[in-house]
């Protein structure tokens, strides 16, 4: 017999069904409670409220548990590379080799793009953000691919728009850095991979070698592929909710953008080397801020420790932490700031206050890590996310059509006036 819950108001009862997920997770199915009742339930920022039922990502925060498709990013992270990840994602299973020396034949031949984009690029000053820049050269597509615009075409035509934005994205993230420092932009090297490819793009510069160093290349596609999903949050569902609308996938991939833009949601790892700069242009006394940290009373945080919904450990934190220390070992870089990162990290791994209270540090802290070791700047890190996030997003955009979801559209609960007269403005 299948599960119900009651809910009983003003004396009257509803039945209300119970939908069990695939890992025993329990949901009350409300969507037809205010038909029967008139009611609504209220949810501020949707904290409580499935919006969907999905078979892309599984996350357990209480137990540290990320899995893509069901298998564990701790095997995707060391077994795996981001594209195929990224395969896995979007057309949920792992590929044959047949199948993914195909995919990454598609990526290689459209990762050019039109001239034209660089008129649109040449019209942002040097001081627009790069996740703006970004953002509009990925709405642009729908210029250059009008076809784009209906995603109820044949598969093989959406298909081919997924494989267009998987293919550019590097480029458009590489331009968006180099308009920001000035210098002339470069083109895709289709001899190199997908990581490799995009680090050439960042830091070339013009009549002079630039080789990838494997270990920095290595280090960026595992966090690639740690960021590459991620559940419900809040950028995942504006793609879901603005697709909804049968937007074009290009559309709804650029609203997903904005909103990673946010400091509450993609900024968490520059607000880590922000805080690391203050710190140190406060003398970098590390104890002083350690001691500000368990201080209920004070307002600083240590940026990049505890995760929202990880309550015990992030566990792509664990595998992140290996790359940078290899990445900090490898380049030598003598940096005061990651000085003052390691030192925090020390501290933070052994006190009991920070043990007890699993304040742990977390991807964030680690990527900004990683990012300040690569030369890469802090504007810079969620474009980097974006890049990484990339495949989740089309993935649950996909997903979202093929079932079919109906528009997204929220109620409220109203609170403002009442019905009042309306009054002339001469006797106002």
């Amino acid at each position: 017999m299948s599960k119900t819950a009651t809910l009983t108001v003003d004396g009257n009862s509803y039945e209300l069904p119970i939908i069990e997920g695939s890992e025993n997770e329990l949901a009350i199915n409300i969507s037809k409670l205010r038909g029967a009742s008139g009611l609504i339930t209220i949810d501020p920022g949707f904290k409580n409220t499935g919006s969907t039922r999905s078979g892309i990502t599984f996350l357990n925060g209480e137990e540290g548990i990320l899995r893509y498709r069901g298998y564990s990013i701790e095997d995707l992270a060391e077994k795996s590379s981001f594209l195929e990840v990224a395969y896995l994602l979007i057309y949920g299973a792992l590929p044959t080799q047949a199948e993914f020396s195909s995919f990454q034949e598609q990526i290689t031949h459209h990762t050019l793009v039109h001239e034209d984009i660089k008129k649109i690029l040449d019209g942002f000053p040097s001081e627009a953000h790069p996740m703006g820049v970004m953002s509009s050269l990925v709405t642009a597509q729908t210029a250059f691919y009008p076809e784009s615009l209906d995603p109820n075409r044949s598969w093989d035509a959406v298909n081919l728009s997924i494989i267009r934005i998987l293919a550019k994205m590097p480029t458009f993230a590489a331009w968006a850095y180099k308009n920001e420092i000035g210098h002339p932009v470069n083109y895709p090297d289709n001899r190199l991979n997908y990581t490799e490819n995009f680090l050439k793009m960042m830091f070339a510069l013009p009549a002079a070698e630039y080789e990838v160093d494997p270990i920095v290349a290595d280090a960026l596609d595992k966090l690639l592929i740690l960021h590459a999903d991620h559940e419900q949050n809040c950028s995942t569902a504006t793609v879901r909710v603005v697709g909804s609308s049968q937007a074009s996938l290009y559309a709804s991939l650029s609203a997903g953008i904005n909103a990673l833009w946010g400091p509450l949601h993609g900024g968490a790892n520059q607000a880590v080397i922000e805080m690391l700069e203050m710190i140190k242009a406060d003398g970098g006394n590390i104890e002083k801020y350690i001691a500000k940290a368990k201080d209920k009373d004070d307002p600083f945080r240590l940026m990049g420790f505890g995760h929202r919904v990880y309550k015990n450990f992030d566990p792509r934190a664990r595998i992140i932490k290996k790359a940078a220390d290899d990445v900090l070992g490898k380049l030598g870089v003598d940096d005061p700031v990651l000085e003052i990162a390691k030192k925090i990290e020390e501290v933070a791994l052994e006190d009991e206050y920070f043990v007890q209270r699993s304040l742990y540090p977390n991807v964030d802290f680690y990527s900004g890590i990683i990012y300040r070791a690569m030369g890469i700047p802090t504007e810079m890190f969620t474009v980097m996310f974006a890049l990484g996030r990339l495949p989740g997003w089309i993935a649950q955009w996909k997903e979202m059509r093929e079932n079919g979801e109906p528009i997204g559209r929220p109620r409220q609960v109203y609170t403002g006036s009442t019905l009042r007269d309306y009054v002339d403005i001469n006797n106002r």
